[in-house]
């Protein structure tokens, strides 16, 4: 309240240094060499298709158990998009199936992979560039979930998710429910300086004052739409939000790996209850997982009768994700249910338990305590 109370006292509520400030801030905390922030996730997700030239004839696959968003942003371009099932162990888009899915067509025919983080479970973005490189696909890192999370690589480096070494862009989202929350916004991050200019430029109706980007300057007013962008600004006191929320990403990222260790050892043996397993490149020589733990996510039998028994007890469990194909518009396209079994009962049996930095060890104890009731009925 402070930073933002700050912020609405100075010169500048957008467009301001605030927004630089976080930008810098937040590139610096995922190890890529650009940020560019933006009005909510979807956004950078909407600027990263326009970027990356997405449009009638491109086809796009991602993975079926995500938000919605994440399909969506080349549907605003005129693109196609195309699903790949889920490992059903960690509910992660199947790099074997996207495999065959390429294969399954002659090179080009597909224009790109959007593979998601999804619960903070990092991807192999090492493997999947490699699967997109044979096939010449760029890569939108959907890393909503896991701002901190990492994997390692085939020499056992650590990569941040959103590093930008394997993904051509990665995006974030830092709405109220996410790691870091400035009510509404988003970050692009990217190693690629031409298309950090361009979304640059997308991010504020294709405009730039650059006197480098403008053959001719009539004076220190002059500016040049050279594209059609749009107006996807963050205000100057959200990004102060998001600036002192960085600041307190570590300590809220070490709070949700141990809220995740002592449901694991609570549920680990329980007969009826099933976890989702970590991605093993996510999985250090001591330990140490790079999981960011946005989600925890159970598979049980009967799920509809637990995410209502919890309810009446008054913990509000929610399910993550519906599949996306399975949704009416995407049905009125051709997708439909049956297309890809190990999403769709992935989602007829997940439930994600309470999950965030201010859960306390009680309230920890008693979600364990009445899904374990459950499940022994």
């Amino acid at each position: 309240m402070e930073a933002v109370k700050e912020t609405l006292q100075s010169d500048y509520l957008t467009q301001g240094p605030k927004v630089a400030a976080f930008e810098k801030s937040f590139a610096e905390y995922v190890g890529a060499q650009f940020a560019v922030a933006v009005s909510n996730g979807t956004a950078a997700l909407h600027l990263c298709t326009l970027a990356l030239g997405v449009n009638e004839e491109s086809r796009v696959i991602t993975t079926p158990i995500t938000f919605v968003a994440s399909a969506n942003c080349v549907r605003y371009c005129g693109g196609t998009i195309e699903f790949a099932d889920i490992n059903p162990d960690t509910a992660l888009l199947d790099t074997d199936k996207v495999r065959q899915l390429l294969e399954s067509q002659p090179r080009g025919y597909y224009s790109g992979i959007i593979p998601v983080d999804f619960a903070g479970n990092p991807v192999n973005m090492e493997e999947l560039r490699a699967l997109a490189d044979a096939h010449g696909l760029w890569i939108i890192e959907d890393a909503c979930h896991a701002p901190g999370g990492y994997f390692y690589d085939s020499k056992d480096e650590k990569q941040m998710c959103g590093n930008g070494k394997y993904a051509d862009v990665a995006i974030f989202s830092f709405h109220p429910v996410k790691h870091i929350a400035t009510g509404e916004g988003g970050m692009i991050t990217t190693n690629n300086e031409l298309l950090y200019k361009k979304l640059m430029r997308l991010r504020t109706h294709g405009i730039t004052r650059d006197p480098d980007e403008m053959p001719e300057n009539h004076g220190g007013w002059y500016m040049e739409m050279q594209e059609l962008g749009f107006n996807y600004r963050i205000p100057d006191m959200l990004c102060a939000l998001g600036i002192s929320q960085l600041q307190r990403a570590d300590t809220g990222l070490a709070r949700r790996k141990g809220i995740a260790k002592i449901y694991d050892e609570a549920f680990k043996e329980v007969e009826g209850i099933r976890i989702l397993d970590i991605n093993q490149a996510a999985l250090g020589a001591a330990g140490e997982k790079g999981h960011a733990y946005h989600l925890y996510v159970i598979r049980v039998q009967d799920r509809k009768g637990l995410y209502d028994f919890l309810r009446q007890h008054q913990i509000f469990a929610q399910v993550h994700y519906i599949p996306v194909h399975t949704m009416p518009y995407y049905r009125s396209l051709g997708h439909g249910k049956g297309d890809f079994p190990e999403a769709e009962q992935y989602y007829a049996e997940c439930l994600s338990l309470p999950m965030y930095p201010s859960l306390t060890q009680e309230e920890q104890a008693f979600v364990i305590q009445k899904v374990k009731e459950f499940i022994g009925k």
